[in-house]
């Protein structure tokens, strides 16, 4: 847990013979223990000490929990919420971890560390983004998540890993559009396929798939016989992506049927490309 300051600095902390001993016959956590006689910094250790030796993550949640419940309202108390959340994160038990997340950020807004809350709470839904052909519900939940982190707590190390992860999460959606564009293309849904890709153009412009959504709607635009819409996306690609082998297949294209890659017309397309060389859209 990269940059976590109240983790990294306990686990380094030797545990005594006798507390291990205390706490566990052999391997493993014994959830039946009595902790009473124990204080809430041995507990948490032990917690800690699961966390990074055990294979279940998991089982360190049973010993932050009992540091909160034996030791109410003190600083281990808050130290081991915040550790329930990244045990439950690890162990992929992404909604106890968002749970536990929030309830550290509700019982403690103005805490250094509910930074660090807030950045695990989105990271919940982040690492819960499945492949492109899944439902995306998750992948905006991420985004709003990610978007609080960076706006909340610009300053932190946090706020920059957010960004990253924001790009990549938008990415996703654009790819969602991207692949059901094709669906449509290849079936010969032109019309469906080119509602897709514009959405790209217009609303995810600063993603990868950008390239490719405007290679398609040439293709598209093409076989529909509008000529004039496909020739100003082919001049928008080499304006922006001349490099790309996507421009390279879209003027192959054109230039198949006697056209070059140039704005003409007045569509939707039209106005993109004014932006463009206005240097207001990418």
């Amino acid at each position: 847990m990269a940059g976590f300051r109240t983790a990294g600095s306990f686990v380094a902390m030797a545990l005594s013979v006798g507390l291990l001993t205390a706490c566990s016959g052999d391997r493993g956590s014994n959830k039946n223990e009595s902790l009473e006689n124990f204080t809430a910094e041995e507990i948490y250790k032990r917690g800690e000490y699961e966390l990074e030796n055990n294979t279940k993550p998991k089982e360190a949640v049973h010993y932050f929990g009992e540091v909160e419940r034996l030791y109410p309202y003190s600083d281990w108390a808050k130290r081991a919420l915040i550790m329930q959340a990244y045990s439950y994160h690890k162990a992929r038990e992404y909604e106890d971890a968002r749970g536990a997340a929030q309830r550290f950020i509700d019982t403690y807004p103005g805490d250094e560390d509910a930074a660090y809350a807030k950045y695990l709470l989105a990271l919940s839904y982040y690492d819960q983004i499945d492949d492109v052909g899944r439902d995306q519900g998750l992948t905006f939940q991420a985004l709003k998540s990610l978007r609080e982190v960076i706006e909340e707590y610009p300053d932190t190390e946090y706020a920059r890993s957010a960004i990253l992860k924001f790009d990549l999460a938008f990415d996703h959606l654009a790819a969602k559009e991207m692949e059901i564009g094709r669906y449509y293309l290849k079936r010969g849904h032109y019309t469906a396929a080119i509602n897709r890709f514009r959405v790209i153009v217009e609303e995810y412009q600063t993603t990868t798939q950008t390239p490719e959504a405007l290679m398609r709607l040439v293709e598209a635009y093409l076989a529909l016989g509008m000529t004039n819409e496909a020739q100003t996306a082919g001049a928008i690609l080499g304006h922006n992506f001349q490099s790309s082998p996507f421009y390279q297949d879209a003027y192959k294209q054109l230039q198949g049927q006697g056209l070059a890659p140039e704005a003409k017309g007045d569509s939707w397309l039209t106005k993109v490309y004014r932006q463009v060389i206005q240097g207001k859209w990418l």
